[in-house]
């Protein structure tokens, strides 16, 4: 990526950093040399406390998985069914979110501990782990919101920018979203596929078979793992075990796909988050590159728990500014990165999740019609 001063764009130029378009050159490098400060300041820091912090979330993760399926040994009896689908369904979240997410995003291989490490970090999840490392942690992390090269914009169903040409199956996608949500594991690993390069040819075709090799395998195993291997388990109890231990799995899965969906569509489409044109990268600096993060990102408020629950996705706009710092410093960051916002007028887009996901639903409902803006 070349490097070219702010100062080159013209002055009729309103694609670049809109919000930001009151901000000098050098006013932008000077917000980029403060967040790089941060940075520097927090991963000089890290030490024993933070490697305790996610080791005793993987224990809590692998606790209630553990203790989920061990209570749906007697998943006939109601007590033990709610039991175990409530803790098999916090279990996967925390898989998904805070751990897989984030180890995957090589935020703990300071530890150099080879069990917690992006490169042998495999989750609970349809997405093999290097493919879905591919398409979030380069593309969408490296073109973050820039319209026709983060695929993530919409995820290739959705018209999630006025930009983005209007299709006649864009009416329906207010309910594409939802069945999106339900299916939204399944939904990411089909994505991964890219099946866009495909119809364009641009994939090589080893590498498209590779790929179908990878998902195949992980799919496999995904769904014999919950409806066929620990239902069997269940199968003591007669048929109705088999089926009640499926259905808590299935209920399972649904709680996580539709949470971790909310959480991340609220991370990137509510308003007033900004998307860019692909002229936005030519000569981007590292200031301009951390401005479109912040301005393409938007945060979730609450408390110690809920950030946990989100994988610390609540805190969107410091993940995407330093996404390979532990994700249990972003809380603590947080204020410094508002003020440095609200100090050169920028937006700090946040608010609680209902309301966040409100304004998405409705951006998603405008932007079904033809001329929705």
């Amino acid at each position: 990526m070349t490097v070219t001063p702010l100062a080159l764009v013209g002055p009729a130029d309103t694609t670049r950093m809109s919000s930001a378009a009151h901000l000098t050159p050098e006013q932008v490098e000077a917000i980029g040399v403060e967040l790089d400060a941060i940075r520097a300041e927090v991963m000089d820091s890290l030490g024993e406390a933070d490697a305790r912090y996610i080791r005793r979330v993987i224990a809590v993760q692998r606790g209630l998985e553990v203790g989920g399926r061990a209570a749906l040994l007697f998943s006939r009896f109601p007590p033990a069914w709610l039991l175990g689908t409530a803790a098999l369904s916090i279990a996967k979240i925390l898989d998904n979110m805070e751990i897989g997410h984030n180890v995957l995003h090589g935020q703990w291989d300071w530890m150099r501990d080879p069990k917690i490490h992006s490169t042998t970090w495999e989750w609970d999840h349809a997405t093999p782990a290097k493919a879905w490392q591919k398409t979030h942690n380069y593309e969408h992390h490296t073109f973050t919101n820039i319209r026709g090269k983060d695929r993530d914009l919409g995820y290739t169903v959705l018209r999630i920018t006025p930009e983005q040409e209007w299709k006649p199956i864009a009416l329906i996608q207010p309910l594409t979203n939802l069945g999106l949500s339900l299916i939204f594991e399944w939904g990411i690993a089909l994505y991964d596929l890219e099946w866009d390069r495909r119809a364009s040819g641009d994939m090589p075709e080893a590498e498209a078979k590779a790929q179908m090799k990878a998902f195949r395998k992980k799919a496999i195993r995904q769904f014999s793992k919950d409806f066929v291997l620990f239902p069997a388990l269940s199968a003591v109890q007669g048929p109705r075990g088999f089926l009640a231990t499926a259905a808590a799995n299935l209920v399972a899965n649904l709680v996580r796909n539709v949470w971790s969906h909310a959480v991340i569509f609220c991370g990137h489409f509510p308003e007033p988050t900004e998307t860019f044109e692909e002229e936005r990268l030519e000569g981007e600096t590292r200031g301009e590159w951390y401005v479109r993060q912040m301005l393409g990102s938007a945060n979730l408020s609450g408390g110690p728990i809920f950030h946990i629950m989100t994988g610390n996705l609540s805190h969107q706009i410091e993940h995407h500014c330093f996404p390979d710092m532990p994700s249990n410093r972003y809380r603590k960051i947080a204020p410094k990165v508002r003020e440095i916002c609200e100090r050169n007028g920028l937006h700090y887009t946040t608010g609680p999740l209902p309301k966040q996901y409100f304004k998405v639903l409705r951006k998603i409902a405008r932007l079904a019609l033809p001329g929705g803006r």
